[in-house]
């Protein structure tokens, strides 16, 4: 959930995560409300594969690469022109990107690169 609670308490955004794991589905959803967050953010437990994005504005992604790769393919078909993808550490499949963005460091010494992409 740090992703959506980051959107919605920094950007104001309406902002929905999908998480597998039932216990950090409980973790998030008890951090979302103490901080007050419950109108802007949520998260749904689910299968990522089989949500909705035909909606969003912006999607971002922090897996494997071979979970990008079946992603990519459903964000291919869902996505309306103009959405935005963010891949965290991870290239989309075979996307080009239309930023890169590397952050030398995190606060913990890892470094990280995001891949930032428009449909």
């Amino acid at each position: 959930g740090r992703i959506v609670i980051a959107a919605a308490k920094k950007y104001k955004a309406n902002a929905i995560g999908v998480e597998l794991d039932d216990a950090l589905v409980v973790k998030s959803k008890a951090k979302i409300y103490a901080l007050g967050l419950d109108k802007t953010a949520r998260i749904i437990r689910g299968d990522l594969m089989e949500q909705d994005y035909s909606s969003a504005d912006l999607v971002t992604v922090y897996l494997w690469p071979e979970a990008n790769e079946k992603v990519a393919r459903l964000l291919e078909q869902q996505l309306k022109k103009g959405a935005r993808v963010v891949a965290h550490d991870f290239p989309m499949d075979d996307w080009t990107p239309s930023a890169t963005i590397t952050i030398p460091d995190d606060g913990t010494g890892r470094s990280h690169t995001l891949y930032v992409y428009i449909r």
